[in-house]
């Protein structure tokens, strides 16, 4: 699906969240990227063979300082 060089992460890594935005939609709180994967702001993801992924947000930088 990538055009782009190096291309992007495939959606079954680890690190496909380091894809390139395609679409952002922040009213609705989601975003396309470019190894068609759909992000969420609240961190879940929708992959595109239909898996999702649950949000994973860890906790604040200040949390962990405390």
């Amino acid at each position: 699906m990538c055009q782009h060089q190096t291309p992007c992460p495939t959606a079954d890594a680890v690190d496909r969240e380091a894809a390139r935005i395609l679409a952002t939609f922040p009213e609705q709180g989601w975003s396309l990227l470019c190894n068609g994967v759909i992000v969420f702001e609240d961190t879940g993801e929708l992959l595109p063979d239909g898996r999702t992924i649950a949000p994973h947000r860890g906790p604040a930088l200040h949390a962990l300082a405390a």
